[in-house]
């Protein structure tokens, strides 16, 4: 039996903030910078290009691509200016037991599982899309791809998200980190045979079982778990406060150049996620386009990515074959990149950063490289299999979360072999 989503006020800003309520740390964080002076060249160039790629896009493609853009590009903003981390948020967990972050985690799954079960329970989509859970296998492909994910995020030092977003506001060593993600997808796509057949079940959604509210109302119990658990762990623990970031003083001025608190970034992604949902009938995400993106420039050096079993399946064969500014995956991963760049500059922090050094150069790399070989594997990232899994009440998605946990502190102890430094107990910020 289907029982009627939740009422919306369930998320409520009282909870937001009791969510977020501060646990104890070693010491007060620090007062924030004071933002930089706008860049004005880098937020002419950024709102220039996303003004005319989203007229290119509303043009050639319709409205539905075009607002799919236009997410993608809040996306990017929210994501830059409270600087949203899943990469920092687990190394700051396993390394000294601020649980922060995880904390910023829970708040934005509850919110996004409660708009998912509004949206999916009642069928509300826009354009004609159909809303639909993201349900994932459970097997050895999940395990092993979350596992190395982790390892590569910690290598590579961002998430799929983080990626993208560092990119957009000028993180040279991050770009490093995204080459190799749409390698390592793309591998993983040209070798998708080696990998499909691994031994799995098939998804677990709790709606099938508990109707969309019993969904709902487990989700929103265990995130209330693991917020009473991360908070114990950092009582115990009493590590270093997460470290400030340049701000502007006054609230108002913050809207447009940052930085926002995690109480405030978490229900923005949410809510802009939640569009996302509304408007193409799936979550949001971001691998696949990577894999989508280095087929292409294999077909555009003479390869034949058509041929692969990978892109013979019904769903990607789709994707192939249409334009890249029409896949709806493509569009939010742009869009996030000029967002943050235009965040970045209303910040007065973009910036290219030059001279990285080479054993931090191989990390990026190579971190990417697993990433996008473990997102194929576990058949999504950060995003598309943990925030979409969980808040659509999928089992798999709990299960990428705590094997992520796992490889972020295998990821930890690789770190340091690359020159990578990792938070201690006695530091003044993690």
């Amino acid at each position: 039996m289907t029982t009627a989503p939740p009422d919306p006020t369930a998320a409520t800003p009282r909870a937001s903030a009791a969510l977020l309520a501060p646990a104890p740390t070693s010491a007060p964080r620090p007062e924030s910078p004071a933002a930089p002076p706008v860049r004005r060249l880098p937020l002419a160039v950024g709102t220039g290009l996303a003004v005319a790629l989203t007229g290119f896009v509303w043009a050639a493609h319709g409205p539905r691509p075009g607002v799919l853009l236009l997410l993608g590009l809040g996306l990017g903003i929210a994501l830059f200016h409270s600087r949203f981390g899943f990469t920092s948020a687990w190394r700051q967990l396993v390394a000294v037991g601020n649980g922060a972050g995880l904390r910023a985690h829970a708040l934005l799954l509850g919110t996004t599982a409660t708009l998912f079960a509004l949206v999916i329970g009642s069928g509300t989509g826009l354009f004609g899309a159909v809303p639909a859970p993201s349900g994932g296998p459970l097997g050895i492909g999940l395990l092993l791809g979350s596992f190395l994910f982790a390892i590569g995020m910690q290598l590579g030092g961002a998430c799929a998200s983080g990626t993208l977003f560092a990119v957009g506001a000028g993180q040279t060593s991050i770009a490093l980190t995204l080459g190799g993600f749409v390698a390592g997808a793309t591998l993983a796509a040209w070798q998708f045979d080696l990998w499909k057949d691994l031994p799995a079940l098939d998804p677990v959604l709790l709606s099938d079982h508990l109707g969309w509210f019993g969904s709902w109302a487990v989700t929103i119990l265990a995130l209330a778990v693991v917020v009473v658990v991360s908070r114990a762990v950092q009582a115990r623990r009493n590590p270093p406060p997460m470290g400030p970031v340049p701000s502007a003083r006054s609230a108002v001025a913050r809207v447009l150049r940052g930085s926002w608190p995690l109480a405030v970034g978490a229900p923005a992604l949410a809510l802009l996620g939640g569009g996302v949902l509304l408007v193409s009938g799936g979550a949001w995400g971001v691998t696949s386009a990577f894999s989508l993106w280095g087929s292409e420039l294999v077909r555009l050096f003479g390869g034949h990515p058509e041929n692969w079993t990978f892109w013979q399946q019904p769903d990607n064969a789709r994707m192939l074959a249409g334009p890249v500014l029409a896949d709806k995956t493509s569009l939010t991963d742009i869009g996030i990149m000029i967002g943050a760049a235009v965040a970045a500059a209303l910040g007065g922090t973009w910036a290219l950063h030059r001279g990285t050094p080479w054993r931090t150069a191989v990390a990026a790399v190579a971190g990417g490289v697993l990433m996008g070989i473990g997102a194929r594997l576990a058949g999504g990232c950060n995003i598309g299999a943990y925030l979409a899994g969980i808040a659509s009440g999928s089992l798999h998605g709990w299960i990428w979360g705590a094997t992520a946990l796992l490889g972020t502190w295998a990821g930890l102890k690789l770190r340091p072999l690359f020159g990578l430094a990792n938070p201690k107990a006695g530091d003044g910020i993690c």
